[in-house]
């Protein structure tokens, strides 16, 4: 008899559900949320245990790795569809969840989350850091910009080089106004100090890496999109086909399809990792619009935009970049520039 079970882990505690082949429940309980106290909750069925399955979450990277080094079969869930089809159940409790997922394992109707290695994590917490600093420098910037409109100071035509003393000069005639600017500004500028260290290091990561210096070769790819690209892909041999990557990062367009009556198709899904996404398609902006030379990539991008827009275009070159880059991962390539037709 072959056994499935399911994982609803939370900080403290994790709900266990263990099922056989035919779905009956065998046992439930809870664990501590460590690899130890799983593994030994799940020992007596270890020989006949075909799938745990746990849904991906702050935890699961820690938790598959703990767990498959004990000799467990571990499936990491994909977050979405996994809410879906807990959606069918009543009662939303840790112990429903538990037992849902190990049915889950059992029917074999999920979708399996890949999770990276240690070093890209590592290295994606870089990028979280860098981009949480300079949201957080940009907030305070903004917010001493709009707050100061009450007393008639405009600062919108100011840049950012020449923010601090333009500040400083329109309050310095009421010491309240510039008591409380000061405060905002020095933290301001400590937030500054702070990003351009972890902008610096991200920079030094990138231009060792012999992947993220062929991606940059490329018009528009920087250190942080090679990086981000780089971090989240993980593993090059994981797609089957490299058209799947612009899936992946949810550059293709979806669509709603009913009988015979409803076939209509959508903007591009936004599925997976949001910031790769910006960030392609940042590149594919910079390509399309800043850079100057010419290659076949923008020729087929320039005709997309005179045929159905600008926004379009860049978010097809956007998608066609996850290709290109994920093709010369793949077969140790460099970015090919110029061909017939862009030459056309």
């Amino acid at each position: 008899m072959e056994y499935f079970a399911g994982l609803d882990v939370a900080m403290k505690e994790t709900a266990i559900c263990v099922v056989d082949a035919e779905g009956k429940t065998v046992i439930e309980g809870k664990a501590l949320s460590e690899p130890d106290a799983i593994a030994d909750f799940l020992h007596p069925f270890r020989d006949k245990l075909r799938r745990v399955g746990h849904e991906a979450g702050a935890l699961s990277p820690w938790l598959q790795r703990g767990l498959i080094e004990r000799d467990l079969k571990v499936v990491c869930l994909e977050t979405i569809h996994v809410r879906s089809v807990l959606k069918a159940q009543r009662n939303k409790t840790d112990k429903n969840d538990a037992r849902g997922l190990a049915q889950m394992m059992r029917t074999g109707w999920f979708r399996e989350v890949h999770v990276k290695s240690d070093e890209s994590y590592r290295l994606r917490l870089l990028l979280t850091h860098r981009r949480n600093l300079k949201r957080k420098f940009l907030d305070l910037e903004n917010a001493i910009r709009h707050s100061l409109k009450v007393f008639g100071i405009k600062l919108h035509l100011t840049g950012r080089a020449h923010f601090e003393d333009a500040v400083r000069e329109q309050v310095a005639h009421d010491p309240l106004l510039a008591g409380l600017c000061d405060a905002m500004l020095r933290a301001r500028a400590a937030l500054w100090v702070e990003y351009l260290k972890l902008h610096k290091l991200l920079v030094q990561f990138a231009s060792r890496d012999p992947v993220c210096l062929r991606f940059m070769g490329i018009p528009g790819v920087g250190p942080v999109t090679a990086l981000a690209f780089k971090t989240a892909i993980d593993d090059p041999t994981r797609f089957k086909r490299a058209r799947i990557v612009g899936a992946h990062f949810g550059l293709t367009p979806k669509r709603y399809q009913s009988g015979d009556s409803i076939d209509r198709p959508g903007a591009i899904s936004k599925r997976g990792d949001k910031e790769v996404r910006s960030v392609l398609y940042e590149a594919a902006k910079s390509m399309l619009t800043r850079y100057k030379g010419w290659s076949s990539l923008k020729a087929w991008g320039m005709k997309i935009a005179q045929r159905s827009g600008h926004k379009k275009a860049v978010a097809a070159v956007a998608r066609k970049l996850a290709v290109i880059m994920y093709a010369m991962w793949r077969d140790d390539t460099t970015y090919q520039f110029s061909t017939s037709a862009a030459t056309a």
